[in-house]
């Protein structure tokens, strides 16, 4: 079968994940068996994925990142060069916690800035952007920005990635936004 996908020739994939047609795998990184990368990827340097991490189509995975399983990408998601996911809220070196992987969402178009730590078990919401460096330790709102540790919400977003301001228009593309109930939708 012909490979539709590039590899470096010093990363490795295990047979049994699934690597969709025009992603790119970069120096020195591995893929963990029964991991799904999705189409038109990027998977930086020295990355590390799985086992069992779904990651969808499009996304961007910079240098020195790890996903561990239980961790989901949904399409259009860029994680920073060296964010941090964790996989288990108590660890010990002594104790086997394999059994207590709790599950991450990150939804479509979410963008985590370089050296943010995600802790395990929340979701990051639809087009959030989480601030370099940033703790994020419950769930994220879609189109929410936060920053900080612990992660504060200190703003909006909208899908081009651009700061809203109290009009709720996205200054780049035009498009309305209006709030409901706490939360942010597209018009």
């Amino acid at each position: 079968m012909t490979k539709t996908y590039f590899l470096h020739s010093s990363s490795e994939i295990s047979t049994d994940s699934k690597i969709g047609k025009n992603s790119k795998i970069w120096h020195y990184s591995h893929i963990f068996g029964e991991s799904i990368i999705g189409e038109d990827c990027v998977i930086g340097q020295n990355v590390m994925i799985g086992p069992n991490v779904t990651i969808g189509n499009r996304c961007k995975i910079q240098n020195n990142v790890s996903l561990y399983k239980g961790i989901i990408l949904e399409d259009n998601v860029f994680c920073g060069p060296s964010c941090v996911f964790t996989n288990v809220k108590t660890p010990r070196a002594f104790i086997d916690r394999s059994k207590e992987f709790s599950k991450t969402i990150v939804r479509k178009g979410a963008s985590i800035g370089a050296n943010a730590t995600i802790i395990c078990g929340v979701t990051l919401g639809e087009y959030s952007m989480i601030g370099a460096g940033a703790l994020v330790s419950k769930d994220v709102k879609p189109y929410s920005l936060v920053i900080g540790s612990p992660a504060k919400h200190i703003g909006w977003v909208s899908e081009a990635g651009e700061r809203l301001s109290s009009d709720l228009i996205c200054k780049k593309t035009g498009e309305l936004y209006e709030k409901k109930n706490g939360n942010l939708y597209k018009k």
